[in-house]
């Protein structure tokens, strides 16, 4: 098949354009950069550096794909809330041109990556698609947003869309920002180097992580899966794991001695997020194969990133 990803050089999209390559499609990937390395894509990824809101660029893209992943957005919480106007112009705003775009050119499916914060806190756990969404961030309001414009346009234009859902994804390769970085890495990187790891909130707020590898099986799943059309899918572990839990945890695969931490003050979010995965093994037989243990050993393994820091850590200490 031929496929367009957009947000290619990203943490998933670039995870799932060289499953998709290895595989024998035709890949080709558009990203700004703005958090992407094209470094992590395979030289079999006919990569382009663009905008979601350039038109004219995703009309050439777009010739003879069968169908589009689209993965590009602003993905940070605390990011959204002092710059929603951003998040709105490429969550929301890159999303319609896409499916401008698609229409104009003919591609006939697209599969989008949500995520799980459009629920928000909810009463009942775990969270089903027919819950009510209450999103309590401008991110996650951008991604509700997105889509209900894809589902909506497609509808009316004849193009076939699903939504997935995804919640706490994690796994080699994930991006680590200077400022609010995702949790995971970030536990890992501070166990490694025998920082402190430092919980907001009380650390009982839970979250179902995912690993990567699980979530790109859904992904490959939802592009030729039956009877998809309009759908919304969550895509997670299944389990709910508390952030202290988590560190816990992070201190016993990596071996370290350093201290756990709370930050009282700081907010720890909506206090659970657990996925009901009915729905995807209904549709994608999806069935999530790798443990959070599991894959906090496969993260330290294949990240280069955590390999260079012991080792800089272990010579310190000499």
């Amino acid at each position: 098949m031929n496929f367009l990803i957009t947000g290619a050089a990203g943490f998933l999209g670039s995870s799932l354009a060289n499953l998709l390559a290895r595989e024998g499609h035709q890949v080709r990937g558009i990203d700004d950069l703005s958090t992407g390395d094209p470094q992590a894509l395979s030289p079999d990824v006919h990569f382009t550096r663009g905008d979601m809101n350039d038109r004219p660029k995703l009309w050439t893209l777009l010739q003879e794909v069968d169908c589009v992943y689209h993965l590009a957005a602003r993905v940070s919480v605390p990011e959204s809330i002092l710059y929603p106007r951003e998040y709105n112009a490429v969550n929301v705003g890159g999303t319609v041109s896409l499916m401008e775009a698609m229409r104009d050119v003919g591609v006939r499916r697209v599969v989008f990556g949500s995520s799980g914060a459009i629920y928000g806190t909810q009463d009942i756990q775990p969270l089903t698609e027919g819950q009510t969404p209450r999103p309590n961030s401008p991110y996650a309001v951008s991604k509700l947003a997105a889509e209900y414009y894809i589902r909506t346009i497609g509808g009316l234009w004849g193009i076939e869309t699903v939504s997935l859902r995804i919640f706490n994804a994690y796994g080699p390769g994930q991006h680590l920002p200077a400022s609010n970085p995702p949790v995971v890495p970030y536990f890992l990187r501070q166990a490694v180097r025998n920082g402190t790891l430092v919980i907001n909130g009380n650390g009982k707020q839970t979250r179902d992580y995912v690993y990567v590898d699980d979530v790109i099986s859904a992904m490959v799943a939802a592009a030729t899966a039956p009877n998809l059309n309009g759908l919304v899918i969550n895509i997670g572990s299944g389990k709910e794991t508390s952030i202290r839990a988590l560190a816990n945890l992070v201190l016993k695969v990596t071996g370290s001695q350093t201290n756990i931490i709370s930050s009282a003050q700081a907010s720890g979010g909506v206090s659970r997020l657990c996925a009901d995965l009915s729905l995807a093994a209904q549709k994608l037989n999806y069935k999530p194969s790798i443990s959070l243990e599991d894959g906090l050993r496969l993260s330290l393994q294949r990240d280069v990133r955590f390999k260079v820091t012991k080792e800089l850590s272990i010579n310190g200490a000499q």
